[in-house]
């Protein structure tokens, strides 16, 4: 597979991809033909509006799947495949709706470029359950593209030692994930992202990542850190720890 899984689309102080344009572009086909998925968000028009804007300048030919009646004819006739980000649990409910899980799934299983950002980078892991976002709707199944077979919790943010807030930080809630399921979550800060590409990963961007495995302390792995042994991970979910 070949899967550029970005942590956010917008970093403070820049435009809309503007802090990983150098490798979206490098990363899509010359010319290509992009099927964009906008599902995350309610208006599609003004998001695929915006992932145009900010393409097409680099000879990218922008196409919303909601732009034609078949949403699966659209991924079918293009050369790569965008999921953007916004809230994961109307995305993935959307996908289920339109056929798109399991045509997505398949194409990037076969080849075809997937890149996504933040719901979009959730939509590769196995399931929805490492997600930050309010269910605000249901889908039908927590389960998602499976393209990774371990979790990513896109935007991580680490605990600030000088909040006064008492609800639960980032890193208490993977714990807590992790009390519930023996799988890896890859935290991905903003500004970071996950290469999947020949058979390997690597973590890769402006910030480290951030590591959580049942039993072990978190791990910081910075920029250009090899990861391709987590794809070897056999996720097991609903295995409480005994």
């Amino acid at each position: 597979m070949n899967l550029l899984l970005l942590s956010n689309s917008t970093q403070y102080g820049r435009g809309y991809l503007e802090h990983a344009l150098d490798t979206v572009t490098a990363f899509l086909p010359a010319n290509a033909r992009l099927a964009f998925v906008p599902y995350a968000l309610a208006d599609h028009a003004a998001y695929t509006a915006r992932v145009r804007a900010a393409l097409e300048p680099s000879g990218i030919t922008v196409r919303g799947v909601h732009e034609n009646a078949d949403p699966v004819a659209e991924l079918a006739a293009s050369d790569a495949v965008f999921v953007g980000g916004g809230n994961s649990f109307r995305l993935l409910d959307a996908l289920y709706r339109t056929g798109l899980r399991e045509a997505v799934r398949d194409a990037a299983r076969k080849g075809l470029p997937y890149m996504g950002a933040s719901a979009g980078t959730n939509m590769a892991a196995p399931t929805l359950r490492t997600s930050n976002d309010m269910p605000i709707v249901q889908p039908p199944s927590f389960d998602a593209l499976g393209l990774v077979p371990f979790q990513i919790n896109p935007h991580y943010l680490d605990p600030d030692p000088a909040s006064t807030h008492k609800g639960e930080t980032r890193e208490e809630r993977l714990t807590e994930f992790l009390e519930e399921n023996d799988v890896p979550v890859l935290g991905l800060r903003e500004g970071s992202w996950l290469r999947v590409h020949d058979g390997g990963a690597t973590v890769q961007g402006a910030r480290p990542a951030r590591l959580f495995t049942r039993g072990a302390r978190p791990q910081e792995l910075a920029a250009g850190t090899d990861v391709s042994r987590l794809l070897a991970t056999e996720p097991r979910f609903d295995a409480p720890e005994r």
